[in-house]
């Protein structure tokens, strides 16, 4: 290769970086503005509170990049759907999720606790807001999942009440996420939010006006979800 075409491939090269540079850049800023602090403090410097700070350390150390907060009123739950993207300045309503406990109240005595992934007494199933969920399809991939090897009987998906959802995450109603529970609970995540155009969802953030959204991809290789087509 002459010098003059040299020069020309490392002025290129060199463009390329700088185009790369422009878009992470741009992508990090528009994740930046998502995010929305609390109420500042008495130095006039905004808190983020600790469930924010334990959160994104916590995804931060799992190789989580592209993730943000939001602050939303308490009429959130109020309000439509549709309301709701707008806050978070979502793309889309199908990107609105939440993260739902789920007990087998038919497991055998043996099975009390999470600790066997595979045949767990507890799940978090994470469904977006505007699907229905189908716990005939979690059953049945339970039962595959533990190749036939355990009687289909012994799966009978239900929603976990309140208080041993509560005791289980860590987290009230309507505050419930996947990410930093007090017990390592499976997680299962709908097969549909894996498949939005997006690549990015929204979910609780841990309190009731706070709201994490992050990056699907990232979250799959973090955490290594089931996924499943459970709506």
């Amino acid at each position: 290769m002459g010098a003059a075409a040299a020069d020309l491939e490392a002025r290129q090269l060199r463009i390329l970086g700088r185009i790369a540079d422009l878009e992470l850049a741009a992508q990090q800023h528009r994740l930046g503005a998502l995010s929305i602090s609390t109420a500042p403090s008495e130095n006039g410097e905004a808190d983020a509170g600790a469930t924010e700070a334990r959160l994104s350390a916590l995804l931060a150390a799992r190789g989580v990049r592209d993730f943000a907060f939001r602050r939303v009123p308490a009429d959130y739950y109020d309000r439509s759907l549709e309301e709701r993207r707008g806050l978070l300045r979502a793309d889309s309503v199908a990107q609105l999720c939440k993260s739902i406990v789920m007990v087998n109240t038919q497991t055998a005595a043996d099975v009390v606790d999470c600790s066997n992934p595979k045949n767990s007494k507890y799940y978090v199933v994470v469904v977006q807001y505007n699907a229905r969920l189908n716990a005939e399809n979690i059953k049945n991939f339970l039962y595959e999942l533990n190749e036939k090897q355990i009687p289909k009987k012994r799966f009978n998906m239900r929603l976990a009440p309140e208080e041993e959802s509560h005791k289980l995450t860590g987290f009230v109603h309507n505050a419930v996420t996947c990410i930093g529970m007090e017990t390592n609970i499976p997680v299962i995540i709908d097969e549909a939010i894996t498949k939005l155009d997006e690549d990015f969802f929204w979910l609780g953030g841990g309190e009731v006006d706070l709201k994490l959204g992050m990056r699907t991809s990232q979250f799959l290789s973090a955490f290594s979800p089931f996924v499943v087509k459970c709506s």
